[in-house]
């Protein structure tokens, strides 16, 4: 039997630590990876809305209505990460210049020769559009193309479905789909042959289209509409669980650090690295979608929370926006927002007014302000530093950051600590040995200014919250209401 030495031991040791969430979390993900070849071209293309959304080979679509090239190749650049996020193989992207998207096909008749050309020569079983389209735009193009066509908002829908995990992030994607699904539904060949019923079914119906009876079309919608309303209750009943939780913290004053920002800027990363909370970190576009709230603590020793929050994108589906509204409202009733900011992006400036606008949105109910703003350039090792230096110049006040590598996250954290609010009564008191659990209480509830041990205690100069003050009260010294 051959003996293990030390090393083998400590090297063993290493091996059987336990991995975190994150990382199994990354795991299960990577194992469900799709395999590539498979086909899903349609055989019959009235079937697309009822079949569950499988891409592997696409073909992007894009209209370019305002704003540079730049922006538009951006855009489309941003929807080929989308679409690799899925599970997908761009095999090619095409932009077509219009003042507005065509009403009928979304790119016009002549580019829906092209793209029917370029599906056929590539293989590819799936045309997806840079942008929301109509249900009469869906059904056009696929009626020309052939394939299947979806658009930017399922696309990201189908993202979020993969990538919940918890039961309200589930509760909150099936409603966003089921919103998006109901304008959408339309009749289906002979499953739907039976169109007319009650008075609809008169002398023009024919045999065994009159009388009383209900569509199934009519059938699907109701049923929808049933499963939107439980969701709702559902979502309301875990908002109560939420607001009791916040309502704890607001109870024992404890600050709140909202985390917001664009998908993939580093928001989970940058969690991480503040707190060790390790959550899943994973270079993809939604790689989390479930909020995290850890504490922490300042280096003066106060506890604040921190909340990792969902990303935000160009054009956030409206439907997304309202289904995760409780979730963002979160980071509204925060005290502070650490804004991260991508600094390798080619545009981060248009990811900060995508973020703040959907802010905007979230908040529109709200009569409070939004809370102040922290920016954080993150991925600072990866730009080059003409662009740090611009975004300095542009976004002053900012904390330039490389969650990676933990450079500038100590000054992020004295930064942090400097924004949050501080107790507004100032306490001095002279506090025997035999009580010592106040001095404890003291230094992890309040901000110990001065401490002394002196012969009969320990006297401390405290800045403390109201509850805490009252604690203290009983020892207070002369001249200690400062």
């Amino acid at each position: 039997m051959t003996e293990l030495t030390h090393s083998d031991l400590e090297n063993r040791d290493l091996n059987d630590m336990d991995p975190s969430t994150g990382e199994l979390e990354l795991e299960d993900r990577a194992s469900l990876r799709r395999v590539a070849g498979l086909s899903t071209e349609l055989a019959d293309v009235t079937e697309v809305e009822y079949r569950q959304l499988r891409l592997e080979r696409v073909v992007l679509v894009g209209v370019w209505t305002e704003g540079s090239a730049l922006q538009s190749e951006a855009s489309l650049a941003e929807l080929a990460r989308l679409a690799e996020t899925a599970g997908s193989e761009v095999l090619e992207g095409l932009v077509q210049r219009r003042i507005r998207p065509d009403p009928a096909t979304y790119i016009g008749s002549g580019k829906v020769k092209e793209l029917r050309d370029i599906v056929t020569a590539t293989g590819a079983d799936t045309v997806i559009c840079d942008g929301e389209l109509s249900p009469g735009q869906l059904r056009q193009l696929e009626e020309k193309v052939k394939v299947k066509v979806i658009d930017r908002t399922a696309l990201i829908l189908d993202i979020f479905a993969q990538h919940a995990r918890s039961k309200e992030g589930k509760a909150q994607v099936e409603l966003a789909q089921l919103q998006y699904l109901i304008p959408r539904l339309r009749g289906w060949g002979a499953a739907l042959s039976r169109q007319a019923g009650g008075r609809a079914g008169g002398a023009n119906g024919g045999v065994g289209l009159r009388g009383p009876g209900e569509t199934k079309l009519e059938t699907d919608r109701r049923r929808i509409n049933k499963r939107v309303a439980k969701l709702r209750r559902e979502i309301a009943a875990m908002d109560t669980i939420r607001e009791t939780k916040r309502g704890r913290r607001v109870a024992n004053e404890v600050p709140s650090v909202a985390i917001v920002g664009y998908t993939n800027a580093g928001k989970s990363s940058l969690l991480n690295a503040l707190t060790g909370a390790g959550v899943l970190v994973e270079d993809a576009l939604f790689a989390t979608l479930d909020p995290t709230t850890r504490r922490a603590q300042t280096t003066d020793g106060r506890t604040y929370t921190l909340t990792d929050t969902v990303g935000f994108v160009r054009h956030l589906p409206h439907q997304l926006v309202d289904a995760f509204r409780s979730t963002l409202e979160e980071a509204a009733g925060a005290d502070l927002l650490v804004h991260v900011v991508d600094g390798s992006d080619p545009t981060p400036e248009e990811q900060v007014n995508a973020v703040r606008e959907v802010l905007a949105e979230i908040t529109k109910r709200r009569t409070e302000p939004l809370p102040p703003e922290l920016l954080v350039i993150n991925k600072a090792d990866a730009a080059d530093e003409v662009s740090l230096a611009r975004l300095r110049h542009q976004m002053a006040g900012s904390v330039q950051v490389s969650a990676r590598t933990g450079t500038g996250i100590t000054e992020l954290a004295e930064v942090i600590a400097e924004r949050l609010p501080r107790p507004e009564v100032v306490v001095e008191a002279l506090i025997p040995y035999s009580r010592g659990e106040l001095v404890s209480r003291a230094h992890a509830d309040g901000e110990v200014l001065e401490e002394e041990h002196v012969e009969t205690g320990t006297r401390l100069l405290v800045r403390a919250r109201p509850d805490l003050a009252a604690a203290l009260g009983e020892f207070q010294t002369d001249g200690s209401a400062l």
